[in-house]
């Protein structure tokens, strides 16, 4: 009864076919190792297509970051097909078939969990309506209506080389429009990291978000706040690494997914909750960091998470460590005092691995010591493995705003400047390595009626 009532409500899959001779895809725009994938799998006797990002992209005249496969074999039918392939995932069971560093992933046809929601080793949800497990099997039409969006609810296979799109997929696709399959509120609950995805792939290709789709995003976001940490951690990488990290910040904000991401850095910025901060240097600052962040993947250059993660926070941990000296804690340990509990709180949300999270500690604890340039400790500052990392940090303090006292270009001129005219920049310095002052000499006057005293015996 209740799959019947739930088959009036749901959309109608309506697959339409767009031949070879109607679209621009061709197999030379596909990964070799896709087609090998897909033609074992069409030799096999199995149905399987190219799905979702991969066929967008390149209907939109964009290199794919990889390639993803849907076919109606079983994962286990996969994997008995490579041998150079893995089963992975327990709520979302995928095979990954791998070719050196090239992975192609590969999902059975999704079917609707409701219609047999009473076997809990396939589906399962919890009080929220968030999927659980998800490893219901279906046909080619029942796999696009679980899709999440329309424009990646497309398929090309090698059988005839066409495309099959859902409904508006590829009106949607023209008129640059997000539109969520099904009802909006429902598939957020499902899975709400889906409210995420609708702030990447409109940031990322530059779409708008459909009205019904954007509508409930402001009253259930805190169902974000129930996702794992590791996986929120996956989910920040994708959004912030893609290339337009700052398109993704700013639809972040508007559409109020930040905060789940960075709740302290997301407290700092709200303009309603008081707090002794300038937010318009924070706003900077970020800007500055996720625009540097773009800048060095589009030149091909690589970005450490820990370097993203540690701009994403500094805000919060110099407002603590300003705090805690203010009641009485010394500079020092009030700064790795804050480190630490900024850091421990973030991990709540986000799980960043050890080894980014110790990468950050060393690029904050060296903006205290940038500043402290004698002889033996500028030079031993210079070979510090985090140093590059933390002069890029305290030149984007610089183009923030922050007044550092020229100290990033004397950092720049040093390592710069030959062995010995570095002991000459240092020497020019003041006591403790800070810049002597610029101050004139005090002239000296004499007391013409000044007695002079006699020596006494």
């Amino acid at each position: 009864m209740i799959s019947k009532l739930f088959s009036l409500f749901r959309p109608q899959p309506i697959l339409s076919t767009i031949h070879r001779d109607q679209h621009s895809i061709s197999r030379k725009q596909v990964s070799p190792n896709a087609l090998k994938v897909l033609y074992r799998l069409k030799n096999s006797g199995y149905e399987s297509y190219l799905v979702g990002g991969c066929v967008r992209d390149l209907l939109l005249g964009l290199n794919p970051k990889d390639f993803d496969i849907a076919t109606n074999a079983t994962p286990e039918q996969v994997r008995g097909l490579f041998n150079n392939s893995r089963l992975i995932g327990r709520r979302f069971k995928l095979v990954h078939v791998t070719f050196g560093r090239e992975i192609i992933e590969v999902a059975t046809f999704r079917a609707g969990h409701e219609e047999t929601a009473d076997d809990k080793n396939k589906s399962s949800t919890n009080d929220q309506g968030m999927l659980l497990r998800d490893n219901v099997y279906g046909t080619l039409e029942d796999d696009a209506v679980r899709r999440d969006f329309t424009v990646n609810a497309l398929y090309y296979g090698v059988q005839d080389f066409s495309i099959k799109a859902y409904g508006p997929g590829l009106k949607d696709l023209k008129s640059r429009t997000l539109r969520i399959i099904g009802e909006p509120e429902v598939r957020y609950r499902e899975d709400p990291v889906r409210m995420l995805r609708a702030a990447r792939f409109a940031a990322k290709l530059d779409f708008q978000i459909e009205a019904k789709t954007k509508a409930p995003i402001k009253d259930i976001y805190p169902l974000l706040f129930n996702i794992p940490p590791a996986r929120m951690f996956d989910e920040v990488l994708k959004l912030f690494l893609s290339g337009r990290a700052v398109a993704t910040f700013d639809q972040l904000r508007t559409l109020g997914l930040f905060e789940p991401l960075f709740p302290a850095t997301a407290q700092l910025l709200n303009e309603q909750i008081e707090a002794d901060v300038d937010r318009e240097f924070i706003d900077r600052f970020l800007h500055q960091a996720l625009l540097n962040t773009d800048d060095r993947i589009e030149r091909g250059r690589p970005v450490t998470p820990a370097f993203l993660f540690a701009a994403f926070l500094w805000p919060v941990v110099d407002h603590k460590a300003k705090q805690l000296v203010e009641s009485g804690t010394p500079v020092i340990p009030a700064f790795h005092q804050a480190a630490q509990q900024t850091i421990s709180e973030q991990c709540r949300h986000t799980a960043i691995p050890k080894r980014f999270s110790s990468q950050m500690r060393e690029i904050w604890d060296l903006q205290h010591r940038l500043p402290r340039r004698t002889p033996k400790r500028a030079l031993y500052l210079l070979e510090h493995p985090r140093f590059r990392a933390a002069y890029d940090f305290l030149l984007l303090r610089e183009s923030a705003g922050e007044n550092m006292d020229g100290l990033g270009q004397w950092w720049t001129d040093f390592q710069e400047a030959k062995p010995g005219d570095r002991e000459s920049m240092v020497k020019e310095l003041g006591p403790g390595g800070k810049k002597r002052s610029q101050r004139k000499p005090r002239k000296r006057y004499r007391n013409y009626n000044k007695k002079p005293q006699r020596a006494t015996e």
